[in-house]
């Protein structure tokens, strides 16, 4: 799923706590936000698995819930909203496609990655990929219990998240497309020096369709 449907499932939470306990609001809302972001940061390094934990997040989430219930302060409720989030996050990619360069294909089977099990989650491909359109129809029913409850500014980052989405929604396909022809032209010492984190598939791509 995008990241920021990943941001938005994590600010509805936080929507929840907003609404028990209003003045943890915008601990909670700016919490959540960068719980919804934090394992995505492994984008260029081991994507879905450094950073994304899929058992043992949302079991440390369960141990700061309840600190955060008999313990209320901001530091207890960020701590537990972000780990809730991240948690969520992990959890929430099992639920999309595989990790590949095209995932409409569903060729891949391996949606996150499980340190516990000591393997990959399979996609279950209820969001067929990350930027197809009910990745941002599930976005935009997330933005409801949010702005519904929060005030005008975290309204206006909500407005911009959604736009975002509908715009990378729009341009998924043609950015990997883009990406193979822009590939199959860089000049080997260019191709060199960008991460293969960043262009390994799209080489491996181009390489099979000249084969």
């Amino acid at each position: 799923m995008m990241a920021t449907t990943h941001v938005l499932a994590a600010l509805a939470v936080a929507s929840a706590v907003a609404t028990v306990a209003p003045e943890f609001g915008t601990v909670a809302a700016i919490a959540a936000v960068l719980g919804g972001i934090a394992p995505d940061l492994d984008l260029y390094s081991g994507h879905r698995k450094t950073l994304h934990f899929p058992v043992y997040l949302p079991l440390t989430a369960a141990l700061a819930v309840p600190a955060a219930v008999f313990v209320p302060n901001a530091a207890t409720v960020g701590l537990a909203m972000f780990l809730l989030a991240a948690g969520l996050h992990s959890a929430m990619d099992a639920w999309g496609g595989g990790l590949e360069l095209k995932p409409w294909r569903a060729t891949s089977e391996k949606a996150v990655f499980s340190h516990y099990h000591g393997g990959w989650i399979a996609p279950r491909r209820l969001v067929r990929y990350d930027g197809a359109p009910e990745d941002l129809v599930l976005g935009a029913v997330l933005a409801v219990p949010v702005l519904l409850v929060f005030s005008t500014p975290i309204g206006w980052f909500v407005g911009a998240v959604l736009a975002v989405s509908a715009v990378y929604v729009l341009l998924r396909k043609p950015m990997v497309a883009f990406g193979e022809w822009a590939v199959e032209r860089l000049p080997a010492p260019v191709l060199r020096r960008i991460p293969e984190a960043v262009v390994g598939d799209l080489v491996e791509s181009v390489g099979r369709e000249q084969a």
